[in-house]
């Protein structure tokens, strides 16, 4: 038995899924002008050209503030301080997003590497990547970028 649906039905029931799922997760869309209105030069980098700060020198690759952890292009509720961890990278590291509807992974081939890009679900900004890792308490870890983030 084949179950296969035509590409064409497949597509059209790919953006019926699309259309249901943004009625209950609205998605802000921007062209980059816009974004470049909002951001600065740093952080439109890093959020719409997929750059990377710095090990090191990031906003909040450090800080033991308590809060939770924004989108900084659409305010997103991203990552709580609760499971933030210091992996010895430089980087802000998380254990698990707030909520796993918050966040996209993509399969990233950059660089001559394969990793998995973590994205805002919201806007579709490039926070970091997901990485196994043996010191986090759920064996990864969320490398964000500083700059995608603002600490509320």
């Amino acid at each position: 038995m084949n179950f296969a649906l035509p590409l064409s039905q497949l597509e059209k029931a790919l953006n019926q899924l699309k259309d249901a799922l943004n009625k209950y997760y609205p998605r802000v869309i921007k062209n980059n002008e816009e974004w470049k209105k909002i951001l600065s030069e740093e952080q439109f980098k890093i959020t719409r050209r997929q750059g990377t700060e710095r090990a090191f020198s990031g906003l909040y690759w450090d800080t033991k503030e308590d809060g939770n952890y924004h989108c900084i292009c659409c305010d997103s509720k991203l990552f709580s301080s609760n499971d933030k961890f210091d992996s010895g990278t430089g980087w802000p590291s998380y254990t698990k997003a707030i909520d796993i509807k918050s966040i996209d992974i993509k399969l990233d081939k950059s660089h001559n590497m394969t990793r998995q890009e973590t994205l805002c679900a919201v806007c579709d900004a490039h926070l970091g990547h997901l990485f196994a890792d043996t010191k986090s308490s759920t064996g990864q870890r969320y490398c964000i970028n500083s700059a995608a983030l603002k600490l509320k």
